[in-house]
């Protein structure tokens, strides 16, 4: 008697490898299933964290900008009026201008002195772990301490800088009377404060940079310039986009050196949004303008925001045409 053929004789070769494939399949889905519980109790903290501490009061600051609130009686529902009173503001409009101009001087000037600082402390030089240390030093300093610092620096009648030009017999500019002037030595500052960050991320990319590349390169007979275009600036470019949105969401909020060195003076001409909407919420009108300073915030959140939103698209369409 011949016997029958089992099951596993009868299937095709492509249904034995298939539902051997199933299997890993299946034992890996069981496993993520298992696993859940775990990274759900392990992301439940960050989670509770980024609701309580962001998400909750950007909501909330929405609700005070539609509001109007004093330091006595019940808040007021107002709608989009603050919305509609912050274009009409002209000193909202200077101070956004103050921003721009603040944002325009320092991000692209900082990103490029951090960027040849890196270059040369990259490179063998005798004691350039102290000097990166000197560089970095004012940006672990508090901002109120850089801008008290800077506000000596640059006092019109006894600072440092006056009295150093006075020595070579050049008259200081006024630093704190003039408004482009009072600008300029905010700018200064704010440099001095910032170059150390952009340095440290630039060197890190830097470090990153496979040196085979530049061999390579150098054998082909590349100039230094050509190096530096066609292989060490497209390698850093994550590095530049980090410090890009970094350095513009720094100059949106920047307050506590504006505060320090000029308080937004004279005449409102060194006076940005984060700086208005604190005189306006806590310093000039009190509480009862908390709600306007709450639709400043807000402005400040949707700008920020859409900067970022174009830096990334550029950032991503840029990768992909790479």
């Amino acid at each position: 008697m011949s016997s029958s053929p089992s099951l596993v004789t009868e299937l095709p070769a492509e249904a034995l490898q298939g539902s051997a494939g199933l299997r890993p399949r299946r034992r890996r889905a069981v496993t993520s299933r298992g696993h859940g519980p775990t990274a759900g109790a392990f992301l439940l903290p960050n989670l509770v964290l980024v609701a309580v501490f962001l998400l909750l009061p950007l909501v909330w600051a929405f609700w005070l900008s539609m509001q109007k609130i004093g330091s006595l009686g019940p808040s007021q529902f107002l709608g989009i009026n603050n919305y509609v009173d912050i274009i009409r503001d002209s000193v909202f409009w200077e101070a956004l201008w103050n921003t721009a101009l603040f944002t325009l001087l320092t991000v692209p000037v900082g990103m490029a002195v951090g960027l040849g600082m890196a270059i040369l402390l990259n490179g063998v030089l005798p004691g350039r772990k102290l000097i990166r240390s000197i560089i970095f030093l004012p940006l672990v300093i508090s901002g109120v301490s850089s801008g008290l610092i800077g506000a000596w620096m640059f006092d019109q009648y006894s600072g440092f800088v006056n009295n150093f030009l006075h020595a070579l017999g050049i008259n200081g500019p006024d630093w704190q009377s003039n408004g482009k002037w009072a600008m300029v030595s905010l700018v200064l500052v704010t440099l001095w404060i910032r170059v150390g960050f952009d340095m440290i991320i630039y060197l890190a990319g830097l470090q990153g940079v496979d040196p085979e590349y530049h061999d390579a390169a150098m054998v082909d007979g590349a100039s230094a310039w050509q190096r530096f275009r066609a292989i060490t600036l497209p390698l850093l470019g994550p590095s530049t986009f980090f410090l890009l949105i970094m350095n513009l969401i720094y100059s949106f909020q920047v307050f506590d050196t504006v505060y320090a060195m000029t308080n937004g003076g004279p005449n409102y001409s060194t006076t940005t949004l984060v700086t208005y909407a604190y005189k306006v919420g806590f310093d000039e009108h009190g509480s009862g303008e908390l709600g306007y300073a709450a639709a400043i915030g807000v402005v400040i959140y949707l700008i920020t925001l859409v900067i970022t939103a174009l830096n990334w698209r550029l950032s991503r369409n840029r990768d992909l045409a790479s």
